[in-house]
């Protein structure tokens, strides 16, 4: 049977918003992160990493270094008891009008298909109005953080979004244990 899963935007709703992580010394884990994680994991759902990282094509970092990336902050979360079940990342540049670079919805759907993963029962976390739209275009329920850029998106461009969230959070801990809530309701 299908799971449902939370699908993390990466950078300002893991992590800080630092612009291009072009250095493995600006990556810096938000500390509920690993405990929000570690409480979804613990409700039997798949957590999975989709983001678009196009600072290689722009020729900021090597590829390289976003692997390096991945491999601390799974060790990072690890050290607190959490998982990610996955990363989907597009790493092309924005001009190259690939089919995976969100909003589209193609990282969420290569991971339902190699996740086996229940897309109507699933969320999207992210501190941008793109990656609501996103959710909405895989058919999952957007949730905006404010951390990052979610913020200043919530409080200046909200009227422009194209898609509202369905609920806005304080960080990844009130984002997680609404999700609970809400699959609870059923």
């Amino acid at each position: 049977m299908s799971s449902p899963a939370v699908f993390l935007d990466r950078d300002g709703t893991i992590n800080e918003e630092m612009g291009y992580i072009n250095h493995l010394s600006r990556f810096r884990v938000f500390p509920q992160a690993a405990p929000a994680i570690r409480r979804l994991n613990e409700a039997g759902l798949k957590v999975v990493v989709i983001s678009n990282q196009s600072g290689a094509a722009r020729g900021y970092f090597p590829l390289a270094l976003m692997a390096e990336v991945h491999r601390h902050l799974t060790e990072l979360l690890a050290a607190g008891q959490a998982r990610l079940d996955g990363f989907y990342i597009c790493t092309h540049h924005p001009n190259e009008a690939c089919p995976c670079r969100k909003p589209k919805p193609e990282l969420i759907e290569r991971a339902a298909r190699d996740l086996d993963l229940d897309l109507k029962r699933s969320y999207l976390i992210g501190d941008r109005y793109t990656d609501v739209a996103t959710a909405a275009n895989a058919g999952v329920k957007g949730i905006l953080v404010l951390t990052g850029y979610g913020r200043g998106e919530f409080e200046f461009i909200q009227d422009q979004a194209p898609v509202p969230p369905v609920y806005v959070a304080r960080d990844l801990t009130d984002a997680a244990a609404w999700i609970l809530e809400d699959l609870q309701k059923g």
